[in-house]
């Protein structure tokens, strides 16, 4: 017979199993935050899409990025928009992209969800923004493992914690971060800096 304990150990163990599957928690389990300190490059990471695919990093190998954290509700949004469709067009034919990565952290400035309510509100903003990936959060202890990378390569001038929306990391040909602008700083304030390394 089955007493009443057994009974209470056993919906515990399941109702654990379902979050572990819900919430992916095994997956997360691998992605141990001292990992990120020994990737040499941003090559080594595996993000998700806005479809939740998995996407490889190292599918933009010997390419210039620019990757940025973006919101829609910010009062930066209009003009990094704006910018970030120009570099978009000024490069198109270039070995560079934009990765722009949805983020809704700072003030709950991306309330979009993926998938195709963030494609519709990129395309009535007329926003070519790059590749658009998932939502993420780049800071704290959940931060996506990509994003503590980054920070761990370039710090910020008051730490490394990233302090709004529209921080950009610009990555060379390597995959190797090699400078952090901040979210004041205008995309098209960043061309010399592009240019040096394409």
């Amino acid at each position: 017979m089955i007493g009443r304990k057994s009974v209470i150990i056993c919906g515990a163990v399941a109702v654990l199993s379902y979050c572990a599957y819900r919430y992916n928690f095994a997956e997360m389990a691998t992605e141990s935050t001292s990992d990120y300190k020994s990737a040499s490059s941003v090559y080594d990471f595996t993000v998700k899409d806005g479809q939740g695919e998995d996407v490889s990093l190292d599918k933009y190998r010997g390419k210039v990025l620019l990757i940025v954290n973006i919101a829609s509700k910010c009062g930066l949004t209009k003009g990094n928009y704006a910018e970030l469709t120009e570099l978009s067009q000024k490069y198109a034919d270039k070995d560079f992209k934009i990765l722009s990565f949805p983020c809704n952290q700072f003030g709950s400035q991306m309330p979009e969800k993926d998938g195709e309510e963030m494609v519709c509100h990129l395309r009535d903003a007329k926003a070519e923004v790059g590749d658009v990936f998932a939502r993420v959060n780049v800071n704290g202890d959940d931060a996506a493992p990509l994003y503590k990378y980054l920070k761990h390569k370039q710090g910020g001038s008051l730490g490394n914690f990233i302090k709004w929306n529209f921080t950009k990391f610009l990555v060379d040909k390597n995959g190797v971060p090699v400078a952090r602008f901040s979210p004041t700083t205008n995309p098209l304030d960043i061309v010399k800096d592009i240019d040096k390394l394409l």
